[in-house]
């Protein structure tokens, strides 16, 4: 793909992305859901243009969600977590060979940011720390087992996608383009 085409593509892709963020406001379910449809974007960025072009996709939908989308809480998801995770899941699995080393980096990152996330929510957002303790100390821990299960579900099926999108619309891709 020349360069006019790659900065098309990612142009194309960062405008779905940030539309997709701008409806947070609109969907309801959307603040966790709708984040991680616009990351999800980020594969064929990687797969068609690579992971540098990719991080630009991502700083730009970061930007533009920033300004353009309504529900914050959603483009903070976005920003910590939904945007660049479809990237490094790329470079981890391409540079990590043993399974179970990737899935404990995937998992430390995935924590991490979920324990930034609380953090910066609570000292910056201000959101009182009583509202996470509804139900008793123990379910900021329940939560965080649950969000573990739920990302590995995530992360499989990425996976999942990412091998249907090199089986089924790659190579039609580049026999689209080949023709141009």
């Amino acid at each position: 793909m020349n360069h006019s085409l790659r900065l098309a593509f990612c142009s194309m892709t960062a405008a779905l992305g940030t539309a997709i963020m701008f409806l947070t406001g609109f969907v309801p379910i959307g603040t966790y859901v709708l984040p991680a449809f616009a990351g999800i974007l980020s594969i064929f960025v990687v797969a068609e243009a690579g992971t540098k072009w990719a991080l630009s996709v991502y700083a730009v939908q970061s930007v533009l969600s920033v300004v353009l989308a309504a529900d914050k809480e959603a483009v903070l998801c976005f920003i910590l977590f939904f945007g660049y995770y479809p990237i490094l899941k790329a470079v981890l699995e391409g540079h990590l060979h043993l399974r179970w080393i990737r899935a404990a980096a995937k998992l430390a990152v995935f924590n991490a940011a979920v324990v930034f996330g609380f953090w910066f929510s609570v000292k910056f957002l201000g959101v009182p720390m009583d509202s996470f303790l509804i139900f008793g100390s123990h379910v900021l821990w329940l939560s965080l087992l649950a969000g573990n299960f739920v990302f590995l579900v995530y992360d499989y099926a990425i996976s999942l996608l990412v091998i249907e999108y090199y089986n089924r619309l790659h190579p039609l891709l580049k026999k689209w383009l080949s023709m141009k």
